[in-house]
């Protein structure tokens, strides 16, 4: 039996975005998030985390730092009776060769096969137009770019706010 799933890129869409976040103490989730999730999940779908992170390939912070602050997100998001089913993070840089690092879909194409995903009933949210790329490369077609901007996106809906998903997502 296959799953569907919303996948969220982290940084500009579950919190504020800050550069080369990894501190606690730093993290501020953007207004919306905690509902519009709970609304995803009354809809019938899994939460899945896509990040790029290449703060840890910098050496702005560790690996360990990382996964400190995956821990504690995780868990305020339980707080609130919310489950993300898992987190994916690429640790390489922009330059880097590797498959996962968004606009590549290689966390997506890792994600589907752990849990066997329908891609073609899944969602992907995101700030960046790489997010947006990778899904589509991954054979996400649903897709949502949070942009103040009009911008030129093969999104199939731009929106300001997390809290417009609901309007473009249902049943």
């Amino acid at each position: 039996m296959t799953i569907k799933t919303i996948f969220l890129d982290r940084d500009g869409v579950i919190n504020k975005e800050i550069n080369y976040l990894y501190k606690i103490e730093d993290f501020e989730f953007t207004d919306g998030i905690f509902k519009a999730c709970k609304y995803f999940q009354k809809l019938g779908y899994k939460i899945i985390i896509i990040t790029n992170q290449s703060g840890i390939y910098r050496g702005y912070y560790s690996e360990v730092d990382y996964r400190k602050l995956t821990k504690w997100m995780v868990s305020e998001f339980f707080s609130q009776k919310i489950t993300i089913l898992d987190v994916f993070h690429c640790p390489h840089g922009p330059k880097s060769p590797c498959i996962c690092r968004k606009p590549e879909p290689g966390m997506l194409f890792e994600a589907q096969k752990k849990y066997k995903i329908d891609m073609q009933s899944s969602w992907m949210i995101g700030d960046k137009e790489r997010d947006i790329e990778a899904a589509n490369k991954a054979g996400i077609d649903q897709t949502i770019l949070l942009s103040d901007e009009n911008t030129d996106s093969k999104a199939q809906f731009i929106i300001k706010s997390v809290q417009e998903t609901e309007i473009i997502i249902s049943k």
